[in-house]
Parts: C-alpha cells; structure tokens; sequence
C-alpha cells in the first residue's frame, strides 16, 4: 500500500468503475478524499460507504469548477477521471465519414474540455504549496486509432497531449507539480455490461474481446487504481510527462497468444 496520509485527493467521474475504485484506493492509504461526479445521488452513496468528502461536479461546466474551487481551495492530488464513449445513449455512428458534429463536439466537451478544466484548476489550488500531483485517465485509444470512436481517441490522444503540456508548464514555473497520463485498455466495467450479458455465453464473449490481448484477460478497476495510488504519492516524485499503459500487453508490439498445454 503506498501512503497517502494527510493529502487531500480529488476524484472526477467517481460515482462507479474505475473512478469508484480510485477514490475507495486513495482512501484505503490514508488520503482525504473528495469524491465528484455530475450524478449527484450516485457519488454520495459511495461518499456515505468511504466516509469521505463528496460534491456534485459536471466537469464540462466551467461554472461547476469555479464553484468547487472556493469550497476545495488547497488540494494534493486531482485526478481527472470523468469521461464519455459518446455511445452512452446508445449506437451512433461515430465514424470519422459518418459522425455528427454535434457528437463530436459532445465527446470532447466532456473528455477534453472537462481535463483542461480540471488541470488549470489544480494547478491554482496546488500553487500555494508548489507541489502535488494530476493524473490523467486517458485511454489506450489515445494511442492508436479506432475508427468506429473516432471522437473518443481523438479526445484521448488529446489528454495524453495536454498532459505534457501541464508537465513542462508547472516545471517552467519552479513548481513541483507532477502530470502524468494512465492509459488503460480493457477494464472490466458496468460500461461493459451491455455487450457482456449475463447469459451462459458471457464467457465466450469476454474471450472474444481479449483474443488480441496478450494476457488474454480484461485489467481490473483495482489495478488501474493501484497505479493511480503510485502516481499520486511522493515515491513517484521524479515522474512528470510521463504515460503509464495498463492493458496486459496489448501496445507491446504484436499479439503473444499463451502455449496451452
């Protein structure tokens, strides 16, 4: 367990999955978390389970952060979390031919506006202190191309960016802020559900969508989360500008089906 004791932590998009499991990680090392989610009823009950700090907080909205920002003042960790497939109300296309700009726009509102939200708002509430650290959770889509998400990656691939960008920043500015980027690939969340099922060819179907994935699994909310601890603490104090994939291997050059026998 890494020690977070005494740091205040904000958690975006922390009303399930992976975000749930982040703020409940933080938590468990001994952080004073502040949990977040635009779904206030869902963010609070798991507020209620940890015994921690919650707020309603739509990341998109800038006056949502400028309010959040008088009560949270001074903070340690920010991880920006929340995020959006774009297929939330169904299949659309999302294509790069087919896809509306309206959807698009939509998808990054969330997922790049929201992070560009959340850093500039970290980087005034960890100023006093010169020190702390933002986390990004981008995805293994903002790495390579997905052409039926075309927004999704997109969004992503621009975290990943940004997230450079907020590194070099806080260093030119003499400051000891640290903003990495975690990347994971297929993760075991309710966001799965729908294509999983729960009928007797649930296995089959999580094979299928891991086939390609050299560890012939999905990841787990808990080891996103371990990371996500790693990078928060003061042993990951060299690390800045950095991307961390978490995707059993799928980036690592070629498939690496395992020898059964």
């Amino acid at each position: 367990m890494t020690d977070l004791t005494g740091k205040t932590c904000v958690v975006t998009g922390a009303a399930r999955g992976i975000g749930a499991a982040i703020a409940r990680r933080l938590a468990d090392d001994g952080a004073h978390v502040v949990a977040t989610d635009k779904n206030g009823p869902g963010v609070e009950a798991l507020a209620r389970d940890l015994g921690c700090d919650w707020a309603r907080l739509d990341i998109e909205i800038e006056a949502d952060w400028t309010e959040f920002a008088k009560r949270h003042r001074t903070i340690d960790v920010l991880v920006n979390n929340a995020g959006i497939t774009g297929f939330e109300e169904g299949a659309i296309a999302h294509d790069p031919e087919k896809a509306s700009l309206q959807d698009w726009r939509a998808v990054h509102r969330v997922n790049l506006d929201g992070t560009f939200l959340g850093c500039r708002y970290a980087i005034g509430a960890m100023r006093a202190k010169g020190a702390g650290s933002i986390i990004n959770i981008s995805s293994r889509s903002g790495l390579v191309g997905i052409p039926a998400a075309a927004a999704y990656a997109s969004s992503k691939a621009a975290i990943r960016n940004h997230t450079k960008t907020v590194a070099l920043y806080c260093a030119e500015q003499g400051l000891s802020i640290r903003c990495n980027s975690v990347h994971p690939g297929a993760i075991l969340t309710p966001m799965w559900e729908p294509m999983l099922g729960d009928g007797p060819d649930r296995a089959a179907r999580m094979a299928a969508f891991t086939a390609d994935t050299p560890m012939q699994r999905f990841g787990t909310v808990e080891e996103v989360a371990a990371v996500v601890a790693m990078l928060a603490s003061d042993e990951a104090a060299y690390m800045t500008g950095t991307e961390l994939n978490i995707d059993g291997g799928l980036l690592a050059g070629s498939a690496a089906t395992p020898t059964r026998g």
